[in-house]
């Protein structure tokens, strides 16, 4: 029937929907450094769930939810954010409407932002009697733009990385950085934006650990 439900038709997602979970990427739009795109975290997201869907014949990919809470990114042009209220109330109506069509719902999560909003929702869905989880990888390195997400990108589309402009930015601990990022965002502890060091950086190490989390992602659904 296909990975995607955006690709299907309404009698064939009907069809499709009996055992079946559907997968929802949330992502966000704001600055990753002079080098990546604004669309990171929702590409990460979307290639983690067509990894998943890819492997299990029993999950559909729905849309992704682009927009998420960056509030610390404000200082830099292109940032759109809804702010975590927001992301909250849109994926709790989100997963209201697909659990008419669809037992279960997952919400996989690769903007560490929307991890408040992510579990409260989760909260107030499961109290509803709604089958939902929500998941967030496990990857620990720099926080952001640093190496880690540009081997992603480098995996997940090369053409949009622009190596030439990566630079480094904050390399401090976060918890060292964190005092000021709450108070001033992250323009007040980067000027580029990059938390992180992308040097090094590497399609094959982002093939890898994208890899390695689908696996993780894909147990946990046969848990579930």
């Amino acid at each position: 029937m296909g990975h995607r439900l955006q690709d299907l038709a309404w009698p064939d997602a009907a069809r499709a929907a009996d055992g079946t979970v559907l997968a929802v990427p949330v992502g966000a739009t704001e600055q990753h450094g002079p080098h990546l795109p604004l669309s990171t975290d929702t590409d990460i997201a979307v290639a983690l769930v067509r990894g998943l869907a890819e492997i299990r014949a029993d999950v559909i990919g729905a849309p992704p939810l682009a927009y998420g809470s960056s509030g610390e990114h404000d200082g830099f042009a292109g940032t759109l954010s809804i702010g975590r209220r927001a992301v909250e109330l849109v994926l709790v109506e989100l997963v209201r409407s697909a659990s008419a069509t669809f037992e279960r719902v997952l919400l996989v999560c690769a903007h560490g932002g929307n991890a408040a909003p992510l579990r409260a929702a989760e909260q107030c869905l499961r109290g509803e009697g709604r089958d939902v989880r929500t998941w967030l990888p496990r990857w620990s390195s720099d926080a952001h733009a640093g190496r880690l997400e540009t081997s992603l990108m480098l995996a997940i589309a090369p053409e949009r990385v622009h190596l030439d402009a990566a630079a480094v930015g904050a390399t401090a601990p976060l918890a060292e950085l964190m005092p000021r990022l709450v108070d001033g965002g992250v323009r007040a502890v980067s000027s580029n934006g990059v938390l992180g060091d992308p040097g090094g950086a590497s399609a094959g190490e982002g093939r890898a650990l994208l890899d390695e989390e689908v696996v993780r992602l894909a147990d946990a659904v046969e848990r579930w």
